[in-house]
């Protein structure tokens, strides 16, 4: 028997031309879709940003008014306690910050270098999330034993604070998150 050729195939293989490679835009983000698509991406990551420093701005000061309005007689009082005077002091601060941020963020975009910015952003967060926290896990203990005690407006006004500092806490830590991502991703550090 005599073997045959009949059973090899052929397959013309043609290598497509450099130039069309670059105009396709096909390596990684070159060309116009690719621009779009960062500057959507960037676009995203900016309105989120500024939402959660907004949501965080209404839960520091709402936090803040809570504290502040704690007021009902006799030991029933914030500032005889220094839980309450330290949660309120760093609403206070919470309050400051996220809203000195929304208001860079929204009209003052040439205020800091955005090197310098993009660090700011990133300290800042975190720094203001850790103290919301720190706050937050001063003032439950205290609670917690009030109302072993008694369950009453002044220690439901007092969780109320806490939650709303907790909640503050986690739109600055997500915020966070988002400036270390644009930290990571700036390319003139």
């Amino acid at each position: 028997m005599a073997a045959s050729n009949d059973s090899e195939t052929k397959i013309d293989v043609q290598s497509v031309p450099a130039s069309t490679e670059a105009r396709s835009g096909d390596r990684g983000g070159d060309g116009i879709a690719g621009i779009l698509q960062r500057y959507r991406r960037e676009g995203f990551v900016e309105r989120v940003s500024l939402c959660l420093r907004g949501v965080a701005l209404v839960f520091s000061f709402i936090s803040f008014f809570v504290v502040v309005t704690n007021e009902h007689g006799d030991w029933k009082q914030f500032h005889k306690y220094q839980e309450y005077r330290y949660l309120l002091a760093i609403a206070i601060l919470s309050s400051l910050y996220t809203g000195i941020q929304c208001f860079r963020q929204v009209y003052g975009k040439n205020m800091i270098q955005p090197n310098i910015a993009v660090l700011v952003d990133f300290f800042g967060d975190q720094i203001m999330a850790y103290l919301l926290i720190s706050s937050a896990s001063a003032a439950i203990p205290i609670t917690n034993r009030m109302r072993e005690g008694a369950d009453n407006a002044f220690t439901d006004t007092s969780t109320a604070a806490i939650s709303f500092s907790f909640f503050a806490f986690l739109c600055l830590a997500l915020s966070a998150i988002i400036s270390g991502y644009k930290l990571s991703t700036q390319t003139n550090i």
